[in-house]
């Protein structure tokens, strides 16, 4: 099965998804998530796929969330808002997303991997 994974090539969590899912026998169409962040209707599909709370696409540990102090901010906005931030900078999403058109994992746990993309 083809699996489309957003990730940043750099980033040792995104690498240990990749290596995972390849494991498995997945064929990967690798985006980067930096020079190519998903749109704002595709981090909506995203979110509708995976069952997530809009928060859950934020990646509150990287230094663009801090710097920007989005933690004092993200409660005041809108969830459409918040997609248009996300889709602006490819920094701001949690990664790696990984879907399959039909459901959508955010982040990385091999457990969860393993029971949605088995």
């Amino acid at each position: 099965m083809k699996l489309t994974a957003y990730i940043y090539p750099k980033c040792g969590t995104c690498r240990e998804a990749v290596k995972s899912l390849e494991a498995k026998g997945h064929e990967l169409e690798k985006i980067n998530l930096f020079e190519t962040p998903p749109t704002a209707a595709q981090l909506k599909e995203f979110l509708r796929r995976s069952g997530l709370p809009v928060k859950k696409l934020l990646n509150t540990s990287g230094e663009v969330y801090k710097e920007m102090n989005l933690k004092d901010k993200i409660p005041t906005m809108s969830e459409d808002d918040i997609l248009e931030l996300l889709a602006s900078n490819g920094r701001l999403i949690k990664r790696p997303i990984v879907t399959d058109g039909e459901r959508a994992t955010v982040g990385y746990k091999e457990e969860q991997f393993a029971e949605v993309w088995p």
